[in-house]
C-alpha cells in the first residue's frame, strides 16, 4: 500500500505505520547525507523537558546519599571491626579498571585520559616517524578490489647510513647488537589500557566508535579500503556485493535477503549486533564518552574483511607483554583451521563463542561479566559460523583454476619471476601452500635474535590469497607495504634477495 497524499497527517501516518515514530534525529541523518546507524540511535539519550513536578530534582536526589561512603552500616558492631566493617582497597566490581584510586569516578578518569590523549598521539606520531618514510609513494597502475591505490615500500628507515644490502649481509648478532633491525613490534600507542581503536574515517561514519584516550595511529594511504569489497563463496557470478556500503544492522536485510539463506542472513544479524567490550559498554570501564551497547564483529571485520583496527592479543599476561594485534580478513575462512593468532582453536564455531564469552579479544570472561557477559545458544553460534564462512577472496584472475599458480598467458614477466622466488630462492611455499596460500599451521620466527624484546613465539600463518586488499602485514601491522614484509623475511630468513629479485616477488604477491 502506497499514501496517495504525500502530504499526509503525521498521525494517518503514525496509523499506516502501526504506531512506529521515528525520532528527529533519525530524520535528519538521513536528510544531511550521513548514513543512519541504528546503534547509536538506540544508544543516544534525548534531552526531554519537563515541567511535571515528578520529574524535578529533589535536594535528596542531588544529595550523597547514593554513594558508597555515606552507605549505613547494618551493624553498630562494625566499628570495632578492622577498617570498621569497610572495602578500603579496590572493589573490581564498581571500581573502574585500572583506576588510580579506589572510588575514583569515570569522570575523573575520563578527564585525565582527555587530557593526556595529545601527548599520547604526539608521542605515537615521532615514533612511527622514527621508523618509517610516512609519505606515501602508490603503484602506479595496481589497485585494490574497489580502486584504493596500493601503497609501495619499502617504507623502513635504516639507521646509520644503512642499506637493504649491507643489513642483509649482517647476522642476526650483529644486528641486535647495535639496534639496526628495521621492524622491531609495533606498539599499542596506550599499552597499559590498550583495546580496540578504529581508524578516523570509520569514526566520521560511527562516532559512537571513538575514544576519548586514545587515536588511530597510521596514515589512511597504508590502510585497505572503506569500505573493502565484500565476496561471497555461495555466489561468485556476483563478485563484490557491497556495492559500495558498509554492511551494518541498517542495511543488511536490504542487501541480502535476496542472496542468502535464513540461516546466513540471522548470522548476518548476529555479527551486526553490538554487545560489550572492554572499552565500549555501559560501565565505568568504557572509553567512549557516552555508555555503549559495545561493538559488532563486523565494526572490526568490516564487510568481513579489515580496515585495520588493532587491540592487543588475548594470548599473554601481564599486560606489558601482550601484542598489538592488527584485525585479520575473514576472507576465505572456510578453508581455514586455526583461529587466533596464538591459539588453538580450531573452529569458526569455538572462535566465535570464546570472543563473545570474554568481551572480544581479551581472554578474560571475569571482566566481561562485569559489563555483560554474553553466552549464546549453540544454534545461534552456529548461524553466526555459517555466514562467516560464506566470505570468499578477491577474483585472481591471473591464478590457474586447477593449480592456483600463475597462467603464464596471463601475467607480467616480473610476475613469473616474482613466482620463481615465491617457490624456490624466497622459501615462501613452504608456508604459504597453494591454493589458499597457508599451511594452518604456527611457526616461530625466533625474532629475539634480531632486536631486544621479549620474543613472541609461534604465530599461525596467515593466507595471501588477496593479499594486496590487507595492509598493513604481520600480525602487528609493523610491515607498512608488501615490500616492507620482503625485506623483513628477506632478514629474518637469510634469503639473501637482490633487489629485482624482491621486487618480482612483491609483483607476484599483488597478483595472488
Amino acid at each position: 500500500m502506497r499514501f496517495r497524499n504525500k502530504a499526509i497527517s503525521s498521525s494517518a501516518a503514525r496509523w499506516f505505520l502501526g504506531g512506529f515514530v521515528f525520532p528527529v534525529a533519525v530524520a535528519a541523518a538521513q536528510t544531511n547525507g550521513k548514513p543512519l546507524d541504528a546503534v547509536a540511535e538506540a544508544q543516544t539519550p534525548r534531552a526531554a523537558p519537563s515541567s511535571r513536578p515528578e520529574s524535578q530534582k529533589s535536594e535528596h536526589d542531588r544529595s550523597g546519599a547514593f554513594r558508597a561512603p555515606h552507605a549505613q552500616p547494618s551493624s553498630n558492631a562494625f566499628g570495632g571491626q578492622p577498617d570498621q566493617g569497610k572495602v578500603l582497597g579496590f572493589d573490581f566490581y564498581r571500581d573502574p579498571l585500572n583506576a588510580k584510586r579506589p572510588m575514583q569516578t569515570f569522570e575523573e578518569i575520563m578527564q585525565e585520559d582527555k587530557a593526556a590523549k595529545p601527548k599520547i598521539t604526539a608521542d605515537q606520531r615521532k615514533l612511527l616517524e622514527s621508523r618509517y618514510d610516512l609519505t606515501p609513494r602508490l603503484h602506479r597502475e595496481a589497485k585494490m578490489s574497489r580502486g584504493k591505490p596500493i601503497p609501495v615500500g619499502p617504507t623502513a628507515r635504516l639507521r646509520n647510513g644503512m642499506t637493504w644490502d649491507t643489513l642483509a649481509a649482517m647476522t642476526p648478532e650483529e644486528i641486535r647488537e647495535k639496534g639496526l633491525f628495521p621492524y622491531p613490534s609495533l606498539p599499542h600507542p596506550k599499552q597499559a589500557t590498550g583495546g580496540q581503536v578504529f581508524p578516523k574515517m570509520q569514526i566520521e561514519m560511527f562516532p559512537r566508535l571513538e575514544r576519548f584516550d586514545v587515536e588511530f595511529d597510521l596514515p589512511d594511504a597504508f590502510l585497505p579500503e572503506f569500505p573493502p569489497a565484500m565476496f561471497l563463496q555461495n555466489r561468485p557470478e556476483l563478485g563484490d556485493v557491497s556495492r559500495g556500503e558498509v554492511v551494518s544492522i541498517n542495511n543488511y536485510y536490504a542487501l541480502f535477503k535476496d542472496l542468502l539463506t535464513p540461516v546466513q542472513l540471522d548470522g548476518l544479524r548476529l555479527l551486526l549486533t553490538p554487545f560489550p567490550q572492554e572499552e565500549f559498554n555501559p560501565t565505568d570501564d568504557r572509553k567512549s564518552e557516552q555508555p555503549s551497547l559495545g561493538v559488532t564483529c563486523l565494526d572490526c571485520h568490516i564487510n568481513g574483511h579489515t580496515t585495520g583496527q588493532f587491540h592487543l592479543n588475548p594470548d599473554n599476561r601481564p599486560q606489558e607483554r601482550r601484542l598489538r594485534l592488527d584485525t585479520v580478513s575473514l576472507r576465505g575462512m572456510y578453508n581455514q583451521q586455526i583461529h587466533g593468532s596464538k591459539r588453538s582453536l580450531r573452529s569458526v564455531e569455538d572462535f566465535t563463542e570464546f570472543e563473545f564469552r570474554t568481551a572480544y579479544f581479551n581472554g578474560d570472561p571475569i571482566h566481561a561479566m562485569k559489563k555483560g557477559f554474553t553466552q549464546f545458544d549453540r544454534v545461534q553460534v552456529s548461524h553466526m559460523a555459517q555466514m562467516q564462512n560464506m566470505f570468499d577472496f578477491p577474483p585472481a584472475p591471473k591464478l590457474d583454476v586447477a593449480t592456483a599458480r600463475l597462467d603464464p598467458a596471463k601475467a607480467t614477466e616480473a610476475e613469473r619471476r616474482g613466482e620463481e622466488v615465491f617457490f624456490g630462492k624466497g622459501k615462501c611455499a613452504e608456508c604459504h601452500v597453494p591454493p589458499v596460500y597457508l599451511d594452518d599451521r604456527m611457526h616461530d620466527l625466533r625474532l629475539e635474535r634480531f632486536v631486544n624484546e621479549a620474543p613472541p613465539g609461534p604465530m599461525k600463518t596467515f593466507t595471501l590469497r588477496g593479499i594486496k586488499d590487507s595492509p598493513p602485514y604481520m600480525h602487528d601491522g609493523r610491515c607498512l607495504t608488501l615490500e616492507d614484509t620482503v625485506e623483513f623475511f628477506n632478514l629474518v630468513l637469510g634469503l639473501k634477495l637482490n633487489t629485482q629479485e624482491k621486487s618480482d616477488l612483491a609483483a607476484f604477491m599483488r597478483a595472488l
